[in-house]
């Protein structure tokens, strides 16, 4: 049950084009944004969608294979967990944020 504790699963797609970087250390990472909706039904009965954007970091190897196939509104499903990081812009606002490290990526197929 250990691995249940910060898990996520999800399938959307790609708002726009991967972005790559090489850290200095050597490290590769890619980070990119997946739409995921929901359907309802309101109180009138009356239909409805909710959609939701997640903030997506893939490391590695997974980075390396993101960065090269995958394009703006491919489907795609990703394994991973939640982390919650902040920083100080330059004006020096704090800003918080949350992504999903990834641990598995399936290429769902394309628009």
């Amino acid at each position: 049950m250990r691995n249940l504790r910060n898990s996520v699963q999800l399938i959307g797609r790609l708002g726009k084009d991967p972005e790559a970087k090489t850290l200095t250390s050597g490290k590769a990472m890619t980070t990119f944004s997946i739409a995921t909706t929901d359907s309802y039904k309101n109180a009138d009965g009356e239909k409805g969608e909710d959609t939701k954007w997640n903030n997506i970091v893939t490391w590695g190897r997974k980075a390396e294979i993101a960065a090269e196939y995958l394009k703006k509104g491919q489907e795609v499903a990703v394994e991973g967990k939640l982390v919650h990081r902040n920083f100080e812009t330059s004006g020096g606002e704090k800003r918080y944020i949350t992504e999903i490290n990834v641990n598995e990526l399936v290429m769902m197929g394309k628009k």
